[in-house]
């Protein structure tokens, strides 16, 4: 959920940030999860196509966001479209694929920070129009939300209470931000995506081999929401200023995301002795060209293996992950068997890696 930006774009000072006033190294919790496996992926994407020179109008450079971006396009959900509509449809689709009726289903996450109320949860919106009987909540770690939703549904799975959990990562980004602020408005991209996971008594070896989750709450103010919440209430005044739209510390941020993507995806890798040669594929939250060419630099592995789908799509925070597992599979570009490297981060400043046997 970043971009890189000038010196002058940024919100706060580099010297001024809370990561830099107290470095500190990448530490999360490391586990593995043996006997879960994805059965199935699907994703929808709104139909309304906004190219960067769509954009121009609001006084954008399409040749600035390329640059500094990757990103060429973005999908926009019309007006009568909710978090949870979106996810309907990546639920349905994934469902078709597993071929498994909607009474097998027995836990529902939906990752998301754009929900379609405070309460109840989008997930249960979703429950209630699937016609599913399971519970269902929100789990809410920005970008890094579908990386905690995997974690978390993987987690029942593997502790034997349920067998089939329905992980769905959704946000309509262009709800948050600013149309007056050219140089975050052509970052975000509205998407959802899903998998479903199942118990896998095979010998096969699928599974979460290693995971790390962390979080570095000294950096929240760098990607923040400043009003609607209990903090800050969304007074007539706080709207009239939009502090209800997302803010971000673009160069900071930027760093932090490189470094913690280094040190997690090495750390993953060791701590299941598996080298990143072996990867198949490396599915990073789709945030920036920029780190994602620095992520094939670091670990030193062929540029083909790191799937990008940004150029289209941009940063669709919540569902970025799984919609591009979703296109990667129907490319052909995961198969079972194969070691895959999956990364989100975003704010909290929070994150999530794992590699996993699909």
């Amino acid at each position: 959920m970043t971009h890189d930006t000038s010196p002058g774009d940024v919100l706060h000072s580099e010297r001024n940030s809370p990561l830099n006033k107290s470095p500190i190294s990448t530490r999360g919790r490391m586990g593995q999860i043996a006997g879960v496996k994805v059965a199935a992926t699907g994703s929808y994407v709104p139909d309304k196509i906004v190219t960067n020179e769509e954009l121009a109008a609001l006084g954008c450079d399409s040749e600035w966001i390329i640059r500094r971006t990757g990103i060429r396009a973005r999908r926009r959900a019309s007006d009568d479209q909710a978090t949870s509509d979106l996810c309907y449809e990546a639920a349905v689709r994934c469902m078709k694929e597993a071929e498994i009726s909607v009474d097998q289903i027995d836990l529902i996450i939906v990752a998301t920070m754009t929900p379609d109320h405070p309460t109840p949860s989008t997930a249960c919106h979703l429950q209630r129009r699937l016609g599913a009987v399971a519970p269902a909540m929100d789990l809410n770690a920005a970008c890094a939300g579908f990386m905690y939703g995997l974690v978390t549904g993987s987690q029942f799975i593997a502790a034997g209470n349920n067998q089939c959990v329905l992980v769905v990562g959704a946000d309509l980004m262009s709800r948050t931000v600013n149309p007056d602020d050219n140089k975050t408005y052509p970052l975000f991209g509205d998407a959802a995506g899903a998998v479903l996971l199942t118990a896998d008594p095979s010998e096969t070896g699928s599974g979460i081999l290693s995971y790390q989750i962390g979080s570095e709450g000294c950096g929240g103010e760098m990607l923040c929401i400043p009003a609607g919440g209990t903090r800050q209430a969304l007074t007539p005044e706080m709207y009239s200023s939009g502090q209800h739209f997302l803010t971000m510390d673009g160069r900071n941020v930027f760093k932090w995301a490189v470094r913690v993507f280094n040190e997690s995806a090495k750390q993953v890798l060791q701590n299941a002795g598996v080298d990143a040669n072996e990867l198949a594929i490396i599915v990073l939250h789709q945030a920036n060209q920029r780190i994602i060419d620095s992520a094939v630099s670091d670990l030193n592995v062929a540029a083909e293996k790191v799937f990008v789908n940004l150029d289209k799509y941009g940063n669709t925070s919540g569902a970025s992950i799984p919609l591009a597992l979703d296109e990667a599979t129907r490319a052909g570009k995961i198969h079972r068997g194969d070691l895959i490297l999956l990364c989100g981060f975003g704010a909290g400043l929070a994150w999530g890696t794992a590699l996993m046997r699909w």
